[in-house]
């Protein structure tokens, strides 16, 4: 009665009657009943959050390890690692950024905690570990992957600014709406 042909159609189709329901229509309530669903305006924040803190974590093993070498060396180590994040996040991480904002803002309706990046790059961040893992207990000069670590922490802290812009702009908005 208020649905579409079509909807019934697939319903009826995919499912056995069960307590007087479909049961297609049944097993899609129940599961949607645990999903961690949340709006927009979280998904933008914990995206800005969870970039900010490894941003940070990765930044704090960089200083920890630049820590154990002369000074000289540290502004050197230092000073490349922060130019190569500015190169990163200019060029790299802002147009990750960006498809997350353009996939992320239209959403009108509710989506899973999880959403807040698309499911592909989960597979990124874990070969992006595997690899910090192993570089980080390789005979590689922990002074050398610091310029790395630096380079990619910053980069990551700089692009949780514009999740942030971006949902303090949309809490503004949702005000004057």
């Amino acid at each position: 009665m208020g649905e579409s042909p079509t909807c019934s159609k697939v319903i009826h189709q995919n499912s056995r009657e069960e307590g007087g329901r479909p049961h297609g229509l049944y097993v899609m309530r129940k599961r949607d009943k645990y999903k961690p669903a949340v709006t927009k305006n979280v998904l933008l924040f914990l995206a800005g959050f969870i970039w900010g803190c490894v941003g940070t974590m990765l930044l704090v093993l960089a200083f920890s390890w630049l820590s154990k070498v002369s000074n000289i060396n540290i502004f050197l180590f230092g000073g490349v690692g922060v130019v190569l994040s500015l190169f990163a996040h200019h060029f790299g991480f802002l147009k990750i950024v960006d498809e997350n904002l353009e996939r992320i803002l239209p959403m009108d309706e509710k989506k899973c905690l999880f959403s807040f990046i698309p499911w592909k790059s989960y597979l990124i961040i874990v070969v992006m570990i595997t690899m910090g893992a192993i570089l980080r207990y390789s005979v590689i000069p922990k002074q050398y992957l610091s310029i790395l670590y630096t380079a990619v922490g910053l980069a990551l802290i700089l692009s949780s600014v514009r999740y942030m812009r971006v949902f303090f702009r949309e809490i503004r908005r949702q005000k004057l709406a």
